[in-house]
């Protein structure tokens, strides 16, 4: 079992960045690939980025590489989203999943657990 808290969410003017992190309970966060996905209104659910457990892998999406960036400190139990260069359609509700499944994968229905996600608002 593990549960998921995001944080660092907040507004911020186009152009500007956030640092987004994730932090879980559990004694087994090093055996689980991480992501970030989103989900702005209206829209459906989006994946952002992915990460092993061990973060010797990660992978982006088209939208983002370049701009952000996912890493994970194993010993503090977290993952991050470097976001920069934030644009104002990259406003959605972000959320860190994670999943057992070995290697990295891109389909949210492969995530198990998920936390409340973290606002992000990019103003023009």
């Amino acid at each position: 079992q593990v549960q998921l808290v995001e944080s660092g969410g907040g507004l911020v003017q186009a152009g500007g960045s956030l640092r987004l992190s994730c932090a879980a309970s559990g004694r087994s966060f090093s055996s689980y690939s991480m992501g970030w996905f989103r989900q702005a209104p209206g829209k459906e659910r989006e994946f952002v980025a992915a990460i092993t457990w061990s973060g010797g892998y990660t992978y982006y999406a088209d939208s983002v590489k370049g701009r952000f960036t996912i890493s994970r400190d194993n010993a503090k139990n977290t993952v991050y989203l470097q976001t920069n260069s934030l644009k104002p359609d990259n406003t959605a509700v972000y959320f860190c999943p994670a999943t057992n499944r070995l290697g990295l994968t891109t389909r949210q229905y492969d995530y198990r657990y998920w936390g409340q996600g973290t606002q992000v608002t990019v103003s023009s």
